[in-house]
């Protein structure tokens, strides 16, 4: 638990939780006395015409089972978090808890990872066992954002084409994953205006075919050198080193309309990776460590390439 910025909070929360339980119990033993003579009376509600509500005490089993609840929660509370910072007897905390886990399954399971950390990350991808562990690996950590098939969405790479913005190959695959990737397409709006704005992105239609105005393209065509062609290349067909996406090839990470690219040309695209539809990739190697991201890479490798 958070630590408390005043020393009040921790009484409040405290006295408030038991000062309920104990509530509850006294709120039982008022509601649980037997009456001594005659036949209860009514609580004066009626339905159906004959449909009475008696006023009888609580079934002994149900108040006996209230009240080992309470003692429940007392012990309870000894025990383990709950009145403010108090740690409990067993000292006991979620964080502590996962690191103990997470602990005993890398004893459990380390050695199977190290039994690949070795191996070629091609013929890792042929392996059924290490692509066994790589899409659990995946499923885990990778399918919140491009998908449990892979084939990404706005916003998140299809991994199962060979359209790469930072490269393809097994090695700059694991160093994406082990390291992340912090892509930033600056906002232009500002500097170019509105419709200049619209011109480039004419150009940039132009670039892969798709529909477009050819007066706006052409004027289009200057902002984009002065501008654009620094990370996208003169020729628009990008760069993986920055990865900056290829612009003539009709794949679009945040959409190919018109209406898509002025947004993005407007706004850009900053590095919260929490964000959809941003380009941050977070780094994997403190979470997964180096065996299980080498067996990942090489899952990731294998989506897109044929395996024998």
């Amino acid at each position: 638990m958070s630590d408390f910025a005043s020393g009040f909070w921790e009484w409040y929360i405290g006295i408030i939780t038991v000062v309920s339980i104990l509530a509850c119990a006294v709120l039982l033993k008022s509601m649980s006395t037997r009456r001594v003579s005659g036949e209860a009376d009514t609580t004066g509600h009626t339905w159906d015409e004959d449909l009475v509500e008696y006023n009888h005490p609580l079934p002994r089993w149900w108040i006996w089972l209230f009240y080992i609840t309470i003692v429940f929660g007392l012990v309870y509370l000894l025990l383990y978090p709950g009145l403010g910072s108090y740690a409990g007897s067993f000292k006991w905390t979620s964080a502590g808890q996962y690191e103990a886990e997470m602990k005993s399954a890398d004893e459990h399971y380390g050695p199977l990872y190290q039994k690949f950390a070795s191996e070629d990350l091609r013929k890792l991808a042929a392996d059924p066992e290490a692509r066994a562990l790589g899409q659990k690996l995946f499923l885990n950590n990778c399918a919140q954002c491009h998908g449990s098939d892979a084939a990404g969405g706005k916003g998140f790479p299809n991994l199962t084409d060979h359209d790469w913005l930072y490269g393809g190959d097994p090695e700059t695959i694991e160093a994406s994953i082990m390291n992340g990737r912090n892509g930033v397409m600056p906002a232009l709006g500002p500097t170019l205006g509105p419709e200049g704005t619209l011109d480039a992105a004419n150009y940039v239609l132009s670039l892969s075919g798709a529909k477009h105005d050819p007066a706006r393209a052409a004027r289009g065509k200057q902002t984009f050198a002065a501008v654009c062609a620094a990370c996208h290349g003169p020729e628009g067909k990008g760069n993986q080193q920055l990865g900056a996406p290829n612009l003539t090839d009709n794949i679009w990470l945040h959409g190919g309309s018109e209406a898509a690219i002025v947004e993005t040309i407007t706004k850009g695209h900053g590095t919260d990776a929490l964000t959809p539809g941003q380009s941050a990739m977070p780094a994997h190697k403190d979470s997964l460590g180096e065996a299980k991201v080498h067996i990942l890479a090489a899952y990731v490798w294998g989506l897109s390439n044929p395996r024998p």
